[in-house]
């Protein structure tokens, strides 16, 4: 759909809000959103030119919208997540977790059984959890058959059976670990009490359930029955062992769904703490992929959305790392500075910074862990594939690196035989550029690169991979001309999120096939470029070695630049707005230094 044309139907999308639809011309759903504003928010993606490469794809394959009105931001926030999870539209964040969680199941029957399953049956049974951990589940199973007596075998324990006497007592009962209810020797009502104690320490819950053990040890030894109540005193501290070993934060904290996340290029990572009176029930990561410009609080906040819905979490407390605008109403959002919750916190920053390594240590072992001769032969389908006059023995990878609109750096990975050679990497201050342009920044990085190299003599790389796609591309390639190495090595461009290569002057793209030994050495030199880079921003930023650009502007200080990146997000957003909306926002004589830094010193447009 072009602008002219979105131009003719613009004014019949609705202002109220609500979800949209994209579709192509085959009728696939393509992406779904929310907004406070239909026309607002769909506008947006025909009115102005987009840096993102699937963005701009996105809008090119737009046949047709959709829309569905709700009555708050609440409900299109909920139709949302819900029909991203059921059509899983290529262009919308994709969370990569397929995996089938373990239940405890109280089934619906006479005098319920309790067990472990993956499979989720509507037959009026109640099912608890998930959980994360199978071999948790079967603890917390022994905890319960050590201390609550209930019935394991597969008997129709109808009324009217057991009062024919149908059924005898088995081993179990003779154990103490079934008190024989098949038998008529336990009551329904004393067997429905016994399954509230299993509630209770299936949610965490425990001292319900050691008090009642307590007063019934108490009163047997009153009845001088000390072998019972010696048998009570064992499953009190049974159950005190158990909560031992489960990760207690502190009991007055109550319950809280606690989140952080680590969003690094293409992806994103999101760990989950499920906090039950004070403990840890539950702990998990995900992976998302980002297909738009997707920020972190969008991305997380589409985590918090699936995850809750995952673990059927009702907690009404989510505690996070940064603000973020989650429209349930009853769920109050908490970003810590300090305290109990603040430690919470950062355990789960440990937890999804130890789950984001993990991968990393496993794509390293992707050709570190082949031999030789393995390693050979990938680089020699690389060759093929791409057409490369030589072996690519030594590749090289470069990006650039901004934070909320500002502080441009980049970086420059090097592998060599398939494998990382850290001690040649390199970062770069961009020196010459103000502002964010990729462009420049990349052109710049690129000549500083090679002509060190020239100058020290140092052998120059088969083949550069420029990640960002034909406009970096078209940037390096300027640099390359200058100084005289066209021919002396191949320099192809990567498209952000297609992972399509691009030569320079050649209108197709190569497309690689998804699982070959070559992308995947591809994507390892990319996601390496993508660590790399990052890394050393966020050292950079937790150094205070940048400066907010707001804060160069003569007239704004530092309240006034965070008061603005905090309402916005980030520098570029500032930008864009109108004299009019800043003056609302900081007054006349601020508004006018702010606009004239962005737009120069002509007349001010509203």
């Amino acid at each position: 759909m072009t602008g002219a044309e979105f131009q003719s139907i613009s004014h019949t999308i609705p202002v109220e809000a609500g979800i949209y639809k994209y579709y192509d011309k085959q009728g696939t759903l393509l992406y779904v959103g929310k907004a406070k504003s239909l026309r607002k928010r769909v506008s947006s993606y025909f009115v102005k030119n987009h840096d993102n490469y699937k963005t701009r794809k996105l809008v090119e394959q737009i046949n047709h919208i959709e829309f569905t009105i709700v009555d708050s931001e609440q409900d299109a926030f909920l139709l949302e997540n819900s029909l991203i999870k059921q059509f899983q539209p290529k262009y919308n964040i994709n969370l990569k977790d397929d995996k089938t969680y373990p239940y405890i199941v109280i089934k619906h029957e006479p005098f319920p059984r309790v067990f472990l399953t993956r499979n989720v049956v509507k037959d009026g049974s109640e099912y608890l959890g998930p959980f994360t951990s199978v071999g948790r589940v079967r603890e917390i199973l022994e905890v319960i058959k050590y201390n609550i007596p209930l019935r394991t075998c597969n008997l129709n324990l109808t009324e009217q059976n057991i009062r024919k006497g149908k059924f005898k007592v088995c081993l179990e009962y003779h154990l103490g670990n079934c008190k024989g209810p098949c038998e008529g020797l336990q009551t329904e009502e004393d067997y429905r009490s016994n399954l509230q104690q299993v509630k209770n320490i299936l949610k965490g819950n425990l001292s319900p359930v050691i008090n009642l053990f307590k007063e019934e040890m108490m009163e047997y030894a009153t009845g001088m029955e000390f072998e019972k109540a010696e048998i009570m005193r064992k499953k009190i501290e049974s159950l005190r062992a158990y909560s031992a070993k489960s990760t207690i934060v502190n009991t007055r904290l109550g319950n809280m769904d606690v989140f952080s996340i680590i969003s690094e290029g293409n992806h994103a990572y999101v760990n989950y703490l499920r906090i039950l009176n004070g403990t840890i029930a539950d702990t998990k990561t995900v992976t998302l992929e980002k297909k738009l410009e997707e920020g972190e609080e969008e991305v997380l906040t589409y985590a918090i959305a699936y995850l809750r819905d995952v673990f059927k979490s009702i907690n009404n407390e989510i505690v996070v790392p940064i603000p973020i605008e989650y429209p349930e109403s009853n769920v109050t959002i908490t970003v810590p500075k300090s305290g109990d919750k603040k430690k919470l916190l950062e355990l789960s920053e440990k937890n999804v910074n130890y789950f984001k390594e993990d991968l990393y240590r496993k794509k390293i072992l992707h050709l570190e862990g082949k031999s030789d001769m393995e390693r050979k032969q990938v680089l020699y389908q690389l060759q093929a594939d791409l057409e490369l006059p030589a072996l690519p023995e030594h590749i090289e990878c470069f990006d650039n690196s901004n934070f909320q609109g500002a502080y441009p750096v980049s970086a420059c990975v090097v592998f060599k035989d398939g494998i990382a050679s850290k001690k040649d990497y390199r970062h770069f201050n961009i020196k010459t550029v103000e502002g964010i342009n990729d462009f420049a920044s990349m052109k710049e990085v690129v000549y500083r690169r090679y002509s060190r190299l020239l100058a020290e003599g140092q052998p120059l790389p088969q083949l550069v991979i420029i990640d960002g796609g034909k406009g970096q591309l078209g940037s390096a390639m300027e640099s390359i001309r200058e100084l005289n190495l066209i021919g002396s090595m191949t320099v192809v461009g990567l498209a952000k999120n297609e992972e399509e290569i691009f030569f320079p002057g050649d209108s197709q793209s190569i497309k690689l096939p998804f699982n070959s030994e070559s992308l995947k050495l591809i994507r390892r030199v990319r996601d390496e470029v993508h660590r790399f880079g990052i890394t050393f921003h966020r050292n950079k930023r937790s150094k205070g070695t940048f400066k907010n650009e707001l804060e160069s502007i003569k007239g704004i200080g530092e309240t006034t630049a965070t008061q603005l990146l905090k309402a916005h997000r980030s520098v570029n957003k500032v930008k864009l707005l109108s004299l009019e909306d800043l003056t609302q926002e900081l007054g006349a004589a601020k508004a006018k230094l702010v606009w004239e830094h962005f737009h120069g010193s002509g007349e001010a447009k509203a």
